[in-house]
């Protein structure tokens, strides 16, 4: 292991140590709590924001190009606020794009970058130095940190995504016959020790929103909302979610609309 990544280790594995010793002298559900905001207090995560904004500026690709002039819904180079009203509509694509799949758009027209050459490294493996697409899009949402998410339907096209999104949500299917609803439907539910979010309750799901990308503790790498989708159809024994795919998106834009006015804060800190 780098020793970059053996000093995140190091620390995460301390913070357990704390955790532990909180658990042992108070009531469980408070030691979580404390646990979690001693972890969150030194996220591991903020390293991949420097690496990010470096690569957002940085002059890369086939064609020597920075990120400055890709245009995430505000303008060209405008980062403040731009995630926290992704998905939107885009016409020069004429999709709706959340922030990963825009993120592709400008790494492939401006910098000349392959676009599957991208996907196959965009999810990185867990206790690698991350990837390039983990790094910037967590570093272009922090620019949207203590705003609120403000996702909007005026577009047809984004009313459209929002409604696949919501049946996507709801839909049992699979050989488990499983959807999201089924974990994520009501409060007080755990899977092997994991809390799950109420996400159809306001509060849960504006949670989630405003909190990736994350650090995943468990993994020592940042992860984003497109991971986070394509592990719960693994989990539901669905069929592999291809990344940035409108499936995807539709999901997100549900997801990321019904949590509007959750106020954004990154990277969370996930076990």
């Amino acid at each position: 292991m780098p020793a970059a990544h053996s000093g995140i280790a190091a620390l995460f594995i301390a913070c357990l140590g704390a955790w532990s010793m909180v658990l042992a002298q108070g009531k469980p559900d408070d030691g979580l709590a404390v646990g979690r905001r001693m972890l969150a207090e030194d996220n591991p995560g903020e390293l991949w924001i420097d690496r990010g904004e470096k690569l957002f500026h940085e002059q890369r690709g086939p064609k020597k190009t920075s990120l400055e002039q890709c245009d995430f819904g505000l303008g060209p180079g405008t980062l403040e606020g731009a995630a926290a009203r992704l998905p939107r509509y885009f016409p020069d694509t004429d999709k709706v794009q959340d922030l990963e799949s825009r993120l592709l758009t400008c790494m492939v027209q401006l910098q000349g970058f392959n676009r599957d050459d991208i996907v196959k490294r965009a999810i990185s493996p867990g206790g690698s130095s991350g990837s390039d697409v983990e790094a910037l899009a967590l570093y272009i949402t922090s620019r949207s940190n203590g705003m609120k998410m403000n996702v909007s339907l005026s577009h047809q096209k984004e009313y459209d995504m929002y409604k696949a999104g919501e049946y996507l949500f709801y839909r049992r299917s699979g050989q488990t016959d499983f959807g999201c609803v089924q974990c994520h439907g009501e409060a007080n539910k755990r899977i092997r020790l994991q809390d799950l979010i109420h996400m159809t309750d306001k509060k849960g799901v504006q949670e989630v929103v405003s909190t990736w990308p994350a650090y995943r503790g468990a993994h020592f790498v940042v992860r984003t909302m497109q991971w986070r989708l394509y592990d719960c159809f693994w989990q539901m024994r669905l069929p592999e979610l291809k990344y940035a795919s409108d499936t995807s998106i539709a999901l997100t834009t549900y997801l990321h609309y019904q949590g509007n006015g959750a106020v954004i804060k990154v990277p969370g800190f996930k076990r």
